[in-house]
């Protein structure tokens, strides 16, 4: 049988033809100027949006915050931003980038005056999140994007834009950049700006990629000279919005490997010769590690030989060992008699929690028993089942398994008495069976 591999080429390429989908091009763009627009109901939401951030990530409500993604109306001017230098429709980029300019300004102001108000003003995790942007910031903004001006541009776009939004998060990094500004942290504005900065560039990014392949038409025949002028410009505000991120990226991913290898090492090093690790502390951005120990002092030695353990997990760290509290060699032999002691005590437990636990499980057996048992003989009503030792001498103790039957009948037939025997002795996993009838 010959396959026609083009034929399968084309059908495998007719699942991702967006064409079928497509709305009218009028359609789109009016929707992109839609989303454009900061007045009216736009502004209203744009300014409901930035309280919802600002009190959600003051709070450290994920809920609240997710809130604020939902109905921020930041993604039109971005989105017209691509569109617009994609469709060299110039007018449409100059009102976009004022649009955008203007929601970024009264983001900030916004959240800077909530945050000096608001007597909370201690930095959570959902502002802290915001503060570091890396690598997988731009690969989430980017195919974010994708996704959201496909949505605009295809009849079916169900809840992908409201996922979108939650994906690239424009509003959170924007609060709190005003955050930053309220108490005077450079770092958290800096971080933060500079993540709302990258999923701003790459939304527009994906926005100008779709609309070339969706071959929209252009404004006007723009310039060769202008549209060299306009990718110039486009390359570079890529490349410098891209680069930091890989810094951050390499050293988001150095930090995880040092916080692996650290564990590791605090794994080998909890006992020492009778001095217990009492509690750690690890300073990443520092490389420090301080370790605290109790129970036996430990010599000069004893600590160089921690400290040259970071050699055996390739971890590059400065460690510091304190001892936390220390006792003498006559009262470490009185804590080592004491824990010995202590040990054979669990041992003791432990031995008699499984005896325990056998004897109950033996006599519990019976439940497992009595269905089967009525199935080969109707005639027994109840079953009950015990451990116990048979003894003939001082020094003789023979394991014995009782089971007493209650059953209808008189008496069961030699034959029946071997099949039970046999079926009991197989079931209960026991050689030595004495059997009772009631």
């Amino acid at each position: 049988m010959n396959f026609d591999f083009n034929f399968l080429i084309y059908k495998f390429l007719h699942y991702f033809d967006l064409r079928s989908d497509l709305e009218d091009f009028d359609k789109i763009k009016e929707e992109i100027e839609k989303g454009l627009v900061f007045k009216g109901t736009n502004l209203w939401i744009l300014a409901f949006a930035i309280i919802v951030a600002s009190v959600g990530l003051n709070m450290n409500s994920t809920a609240v915050i997710i809130g604020a993604m939902l109905i921020s109306p930041l993604m039109g001017p971005i989105n017209a931003i691509g569109f617009s230098i994609a469709t060299f429709n110039l007018p449409m980029l100059r009102r976009a980038l004022k649009n955008l300019t203007f929601a970024i300004i009264a983001g900030l102001a916004s959240s800077t005056i909530y945050f000096l108000m608001s007597p909370i003003s201690s930095a959570h995790s959902e502002l802290l999140a915001r503060t570091s942007p890396t690598l997988y910031d731009v690969v989430i903004a980017l195919f974010g994007g994708l996704a959201g001006i496909v949505a605009i541009s295809t009849r079916l776009k169900g809840n992908v834009i409201p996922g979108v939004a939650i994906a690239t998060a424009l509003m959170p990094p924007l609060c709190t950049a005003g955050y930053g500004l309220a108490t005077l942290q450079p770092s958290f504005f800096l971080g933060a700006f500079y993540l709302f900065t990258i999923n701003t560039v790459f939304i527009a990014l994906a926005a100008l990629v779709v609309s070339k392949i969706l071959r929209f038409p252009l404004a006007h025949i723009a310039h060769p000279v202008k549209i060299q002028k306009i990718n110039r410009i486009l390359y570079a505000v890529i490349i410098i919005t891209l680069i930091p991120s890989i810094y951050f990226a390499y050293k988001l991913i150095a930090r995880e490997k040092f916080i692996q290898k650290t564990n590791l090492y605090i794994e080998n090093v909890t006992y020492l010769k009778g001095a217990y690790l009492l509690k750690h502390h690890v300073d990443v951005d520092q490389k420090h590690i301080k370790l605290v120990y109790g129970g036996r002092s430990l010599s000069e030695d004893e600590k160089n030989e921690l400290k040259a353990k970071t050699h055996l997990f390739k971890l590059k760290a400065n460690v510091e060992i304190l001892q936390g509290f220390s006792i003498d060699d006559s009262g470490l032999k009185d804590l080592s008699q004491m824990a010995i002691k202590l040990e054979n005590i669990r041992i003791q437990l432990n031995a008699k929690n499984k005896t325990i636990d056998s004897l109950i499980q033996a006599q519990m057996k019976g439940r497992e028993l009595i269905d089967e048992l009525k199935v080969i003989f109707p005639s027994i009503k109840s079953i009950a089942i015990s451990n116990t030792y048979l003894f003939s001498d001082k020094n003789k103790m023979i394991p014995l398994q009782l089971v007493i039957i209650h059953t209808d009948k008189q008496k069961f037939l030699p034959s029946e008495e071997i099949v039970l025997r046999n079926y009991l002795k197989k079931r209960l996993n026991h050689e030595n069976l004495k059997i009772f009838y009631l």
